[in-house]
C-alpha cells in the first residue's frame, strides 16, 4: 500500500492531447498584441487555413507554428520520432506542404502572411509583435 501506480502514456495518446488552437505560443503572442492595443480575430474559420490571428480589414494573417508539427525540427534534421518514423515523417511533410498551400492561396487572394516559430515567440515575443505592428502600419 502507499505506492502510486504510474500510468504510462502512449505516443498516440500524448499526441491526441495536443490542441490545435489556443496553444501556449498563440496565447503569448495574442496577449502581447492585446497589450499594445492591437485588436484581432482568432482562428477565423471562413479564411482558408484558419489563421491563428487575423486582422481582417488589413488582410493580414498570422500563424504561430510549433516546431514539431510544422516541420522545423524535421527539416533541420534535429528530431525525428524514433518510433513509427515513416508515419511521422509523412505526416509532418504533409503539414509542411499544407502550410505552403495555405500561403499560396491566401497570397493569391491578396493576404499578407506572417509565420512565427514557437521558439521565436517564447524567446522574444516583443520582436514578433513589432513585426506584426510594422506590417499593419504598412498595409
Amino acid at each position: 500500500m502507499g505506492k502510486k501506480l504510474k500510468k504510462t502514456i502512449s505516443r498516440s495518446e500524448n499526441m491526441r492531447r495536443i490542441k490545435s488552437k489556443d496553444t501556449s505560443i498563440e496565447i503569448i503572442l495574442r496577449k502581447e498584441l492585446w497589450k499594445r492595443g492591437l485588436r484581432y480575430r482568432k482562428n477565423v474559420k471562413d479564411i482558408f487555413g484558419k489563421p491563428d490571428i487575423v486582422f481582417k480589414s488589413k488582410k493580414l494573417a498570422v500563424f504561430a507554428d510549433s516546431e514539431f508539427w510544422h516541420g522545423k525540427q524535421l527539416l533541420e534534421g534535429k528530431y525525428i520520432p524514433k518510433t513509427n518514423t515513416e508515419f511521422w515523417t509523412k505526416k509532418i511533410t504533409r503539414n509542411i506542404e499544407r502550410d505552403r498551400e495555405v500561403n499560396n492561396k491566401l497570397k493569391s487572394e491578396g493576404w499578407t502572411i506572417l509565420r512565427f516559430w514557437g521558439i521565436d515567440i517564447k524567446k522574444n515575443v516583443s520582436n514578433c509583435a513589432n513585426i506584426i505592428e510594422k506590417t499593419l502600419n504598412t498595409l
